[in-house]
């Protein structure tokens, strides 16, 4: 274990063992070497009770670490997540999610199907007040660092106050997460003028200009990478759509590399001498590094990771939740979207 500030208070994160395309095995060793890294994290891994075991002991985790909660029942990838969490109610899921809203643990992590940990978090911890809608954001590298997108699917058809709300809830995670004062923030349209856009977009940015949030405007999809503001906002829709194109990059620059390669065996040396600087150069791309993508809005801390997610990105999940909940950012989103609604009020009685 690491030497770890043995004053810090203890964090029970919940971790649902079941989710996953590599399931239990990648989300238990994911978050045994979270605790070596963190030891006053406790773990509350959730699913089926011998597949845990089992892994437990090949692994011969020290018992003082984690504790077990039987969830016998699975949601698949492909399930309808309200429809599944209503048939089955002992799911990993589910079972994770109520042991936030009892108030036995302090975050939950799950690389499971992500509507239904987006509706059991809504549904089961419930929803800050204020919020109608949670939203989920991701990281995307950029000439300057990374852009944090929020929505990239929670919800679709959002509304100009669903979008507001999502800035407000990026605004405090950018700022106590990358400890930047006053982020940016750059609504997504087909144009910088205020003028163009969908009604949708338009009435979002007179609701933006109205706010606290240092609202630049709007940008376009090539300001994401060049890193134009530290925040984007955007429909639900649209941020999947992007967020699932941009997952696809590192795959088709991986398959032009290995194609120029079977030009000439000229071109495959030359690509093999410099193959571990391509990979530190393009280290950033790399989803584990990031782990997964914060639900905020929640009345809970809640981290959503990739079906595919490797020990290293659950590892990082469970970090990221800590760091969460140690920074209270739950509380402090309720605070900005108190805030925020008055300044918005006050506004209107001008």
């Amino acid at each position: 274990m690491s030497n770890s500030d043995k004053s810090n208070p203890v964090c029970k994160i919940v971790v649902d063992a079941m989710g996953g395309d590599f399931a239990p095995r990648n989300a238990i060793l994911g978050a045994i070497d979270a605790v070596k890294v963190d030891n006053s994290i406790r773990l509350l891994l959730v699913g089926r009770t011998d597949e845990i075991k089992g892994i437990l002991s090949e692994i011969n985790a020290d018992t003082a670490y984690y504790k077990i909660i039987d969830a016998p029942d699975v949601i698949d990838m492909n399930e309808n997540p309200v429809v599944a969490l209503k048939s089955k109610p002992n799911s990993s899921i589910a079972v994770s999610a109520k042991l936030i809203a009892g108030g036995n643990a302090d975050a939950f992590i799950s690389a499971g199907n992500t509507g239904a940990v987006v509706a059991s978090s809504t549904l089961l911890i419930g929803r800050i007040k204020g919020v109608e809608r949670p939203t989920i954001g991701t990281f995307i590298p950029n000439q300057k660092g990374i852009c944090t997108l929020f929505d990239v699917g929670a919800f679709v058809d959002s509304k100009p106050q669903h979008l507001l709300s999502y800035a407000v809830m990026a605004n405090i995670y950018v700022k106590e997460i990358y400890g930047i004062n006053s982020p940016t923030i750059g609504l997504l349209s087909v144009g910088e003028e205020s003028e163009k856009g969908n009604k949708l977009t338009k009435d979002t940015t007179e609701l933006l200009k109205k706010s606290n949030l240092n609202f630049v405007g709007n940008v376009e999809g090539r300001d994401i990478l060049k890193g134009t503001t530290n925040i984007v906002i955007c429909d639900g829709f649209i941020g999947n759509i992007l967020l699932k194109f941009g997952e696809s990059v590192p795959g088709l620059m991986k398959h032009l590399l290995t194609q120029h390669a079977k030009k000439s065996l000229f071109e495959k040396i030359k690509i093999g001498l410099f193959k571990n600087t391509l990979k530190e150069a393009l280290r950033p791309l790399d989803y584990q590094g990031y782990g997964g993508v914060p639900l905020l809005g929640v009345k809970g801390v809640t981290i959503i990771g990739h079906g595919s997610s490797t020990p290293l990105a659950i590892k990082n999940m469970v970090l990221r939740a800590k760091e969460m909940h140690d920074k209270e950012l739950v509380n402090k989103i309720a605070f900005s979207l108190n805030q925020s609604q008055e300044k918005i009020t006050e506004s209107k009685d001008e």
